[in-house]
């Protein structure tokens, strides 16, 4: 199967690069899957949710994207996020401690809003259910 070079970079650091077989993101205008050829494009991320990228051997990577870009070019796929943590990065039991916490709060701040959203991404790329 063909392959496509994948760079994910967040504004603080570069996070991964290689070769990927597909990747699948959450945009504003909903879930999309880029394969190698696709179309080139430039869409927001949607916050709170994750990525998948998986490499040509099968192996996928999770990642928690707290929005960004994701740029499609004939040359590959670019994920531009505003911050973003693989799925190694991430400690799961304080990621649901956030989620409950903020879920109990409400959406009554902006705060409580965003520690919603960056739970959620980080508890959807360790494959956890909300």
């Amino acid at each position: 199967m063909a392959d496509m070079q994948v760079d994910l970079v967040a504004a603080e650091r570069e996070i991964w690069s290689g070769r990927a077989q597909i990747v699948v993101a959450r945009t504003v205008e909903g879930d999309i899957g880029i394969m190698p050829g696709h179309a080139p494009l430039l869409g927001r991320l949607r916050e709170g949710f994750a990525a998948r990228i998986v490499e040509p051997e099968g192996n996928v990577l999770s990642v928690a994207v707290h929005g960004g870009f994701l740029s499609v070019t004939k040359e590959g796929v670019a994920i531009l996020a505003e911050d973003a943590e693989l799925r190694e990065e991430i400690d799961v039991t304080k990621a649901r401690a956030a989620y409950e916490r903020a879920k109990a709060q409400g959406t009554n701040s902006a705060e409580a809003e965003a520690e919603l959203r960056r739970a959620r991404a980080q508890l959807l790329a360790f494959g956890e259910p909300i």
